[in-house]
């Protein structure tokens, strides 16, 4: 290629996206892509861990292959839809808290086949799809509470951190006090530890990467003590996927249920706030909020975001939604949608290499510090609540503490949407108790009365 075309080039891809006008450059966009990448390539290993028929769902999960592949391939297409579409520095995959609702309430707790909690998902997809096109969502967003948004995040975090305190060993069923503290004997739990002790390190010193380094050095300790064996190859052309590609259509009709309609709305529920969430704190970190304080294109990057759901389940894997870790990029100064398609682009090359993952995947100790560490980064939003005041404080410690504690992400959200009005009219502050509570607060009554009968 010439320099003639490769400076015309530059130019066209400066001009889509406004490198420049936001004080970037191509080369800044693309290392910012591969930071993000660094940042949350975790997904690729802890999904198929979760999902899979390797992993605790054992012959009730999926294909682990095919997750696999599903992650990288839904990964790529809802960061390319967001990156190009909506222009966001902002890359997708299916999200931590949502993949342990659809594996532990849905399919293992609710007994629903993973292929029927797949259409939900879609229906969930297309439903928050219309709502951002409309501008629903927007005002449903407003409607609820900032202390409860909170909540959910934090509450999340504490049950995906019990998931792979669990996973670990560290913490152990008991008869007598329901959990206690696990076997310090045993490599596995021991291996975990070490996990978790190494990824703390690389976190609190601020590298990016530091959940998949976490992973790789408790890897390269595993294999040293004979408890994570030899990958037998190292690539593969990525395949699996006509397993579980359009399972989610095709049980579309089994998924009109009254057991469905609640799945489908927790999952509305979670990812609404979970993706707003994360817009607005990348988006504010990048400078692309406007002086009022909302969303530049809010509409494309949430419908973005949707699309990302309705593919992902298509494909084959639960919720893909926006990451956090997309802050990672940003701060090395990614500010438009090529950082997104540079991330992409690292998802797409990774698919070629499942042999390596599934060492990982199937080892629960090597992947468990992941999930602890993850769950520590979404408790943080626990420090913006407001305890001081019992109207929120009630609430908001009800949804996060029953979510672990009933190994449901919807029962605390249910249980706290419950109570919040209550004790808003308690505090004689009914008048702001949005309509749109009373509505969700008679939604999840009803609920926990189907779940009863």
């Amino acid at each position: 290629m010439s320099s003639d075309v490769r400076t015309r080039t530059k130019g066209r891809v400066d001009a889509y996206f406004g490198i420049s006008e936001h004080g970037s450059t191509v080369k800044r966009e693309l290392m910012a892509g591969t930071i993000t990448f660094l940042a949350m390539s975790y997904v690729l290993a802890v999904n198929p861990a979760i999902l899979g028929d390797q992993g605790p769902l054992g012959d009730k999960g999926m294909p682990m292959q095919a997750v696999f592949t599903a992650t990288a391939v839904a990964a790529v297409v809802g960061t390319l839809v967001m990156g190009i579409w909506a222009k966001y520095p902002v890359a997708l995959a299916p999200g931590m808290g949502l993949n342990a609702f659809f594996a532990f309430t849905v399919v293992m707790t609710m007994g629903i086949p993973w292929e029927e909690a797949l259409s939900g998902t879609l229906l969930s997809g297309i439903i928050f799809f219309i709502l951002a096109i409309t501008k629903i969502r927007e005002k449903i967003i407003d409607a609820i509470p900032l202390q409860m948004k909170l909540a959910v995040g934090a509450g999340i975090g504490m049950f995906v951190a019990f998931l792979g305190l669990k996973s670990a060993g560290i913490v152990t069923a008991s008869e007598a006090t329901f959990v206690h503290l696990g076997d310090f004997h045993k490599g596995a739990t021991l291996l975990a530890l070490f996990g978790l002790v190494v990824t703390v390190v690389f976190l609190v010193k601020g590298w990016h990467g530091a959940v998949l380094y976490g992973i790789l050095a408790t890897t390269v300790l595993g294999i040293v003590c004979g408890l994570v064996e030899l990958p037998k190859s190292v690539a593969a052309l990525p395949h699996g996927l006509d397993q579980t590609f359009g399972q989610a259509i095709i049980h579309l009709p089994d998924a009109f249920t009254g057991q469905m309609a609640i799945v489908v709305l927790t999952m509305l529920f979670v990812d609404f706030f979970d993706a707003s969430g994360t817009l607005i704190g990348v988006a504010h970190q990048a400078g692309l909020l406007t002086k009022e304080g909302k969303l530049e294109r809010a509409g494309q990057a949430l419908a973005a975001d949707s699309v990302g759901t309705a593919a992902g389940a298509i494909i084959g894997t639960s919720t893909t939604t926006a990451y956090v870790e997309s802050t990672a990029g940003v701060s090395a100064g990614g500010r438009t949608g090529l950082t997104a398609v540079a991330t992409a682009f690292w998802f797409g090359l990774a698919a070629f290499f499942f042999p390596l993952v599934a060492v990982v995947a199937g080892v629960p100790a090597v992947t468990a510090p992941a999930l602890i560490v993850v769950g520590v980064l979404m408790a943080r939003a626990l420090g913006d609540i407001d305890w001081g005041r019992l109207e929120y404080a009630v609430p908001a410690f009800i949804t996060v503490i029953m979510m672990p504690l009933t190994y449901s992400i919807a029962n605390g959200i249910a249980m706290g949407l419950l109570f919040y009005p209550v004790v808003m009219v308690a505090k004689g502050r009914w008048r702001e108790v949005h309509p749109v509570m009373w509505v969700l607060a008679a939604v999840f009554l009803s609920y926990f009365w189907f779940l009863a009968e």
